[in-house]
């Protein structure tokens, strides 16, 4: 029992550690030149705020690039990062059930499955037993969906659509 008890220890540490990993040092951060989605997501609860970038190749089928910008917490920053390393080289239709998936799972309404792809996700399923903290690791999720729905509306050159993660906002 001793034992079960130290490997989950350990395995919370790995976690917080690969969280934080992304956090100090986040992949695909800052503002992407040229995207043809831009999108901003606010979470006033926590003050969370960003911008997600979206480059899509010839066709403006597939994210050929995507990247953030903002500020934020630990874990809005962290799975802003795992966002974009999810979601580069995604159809927007494989993007958007990718988003849809991701917050089904934080809000325990689907199985936690963690793309190979993207192994570090998995230390964001933890968030799931805090509730006021799972608006903060979808929060950069939402914000890219909204943005290709947008863009597949017409709303096209980069324009600017907000998103809000709220308390009350069930999708």
């Amino acid at each position: 029992m001793q034992d079960a008890h130290n490997e989950e220890k350990n395995l919370d540490q790995l976690y917080r550690d690969v969280l934080f990993e992304h956090y100090r040092r986040p992949h695909h951060k800052g503002e992407l030149a040229g995207a043809e989605i831009v999108t901003k997501g606010n979470n006033p609860v926590c003050g969370d705020k960003v911008t997600v970038y979206g480059k899509l190749d010839a066709q403006g089928e597939r994210l050929e690039e995507v990247g953030f910008d903002g500020k934020g917490c630990a874990i809005c920053i962290a799975s802003s990062s795992m966002m974009t390393e999810t979601m580069r080289g995604k159809t927007l239709a494989e993007a958007s059930a990718a988003s849809d998936k991701f917050k089904a799972m934080m809000r325990n309404e689907a199985a936690f499955e963690v793309p190979p792809e993207v192994p570090d996700l998995e230390a964001l399923e933890g968030v799931k037993k805090f509730p006021v903290r799972v608006k903060c690791a979808t929060l950069a999720w939402t914000t890219l969906k909204n943005g290709i729905l947008a863009y597949q509306a017409g709303k096209t050159g980069g324009e600017t659509v907000e998103a809000c993660e709220t308390n009350t906002e069930k999708e």
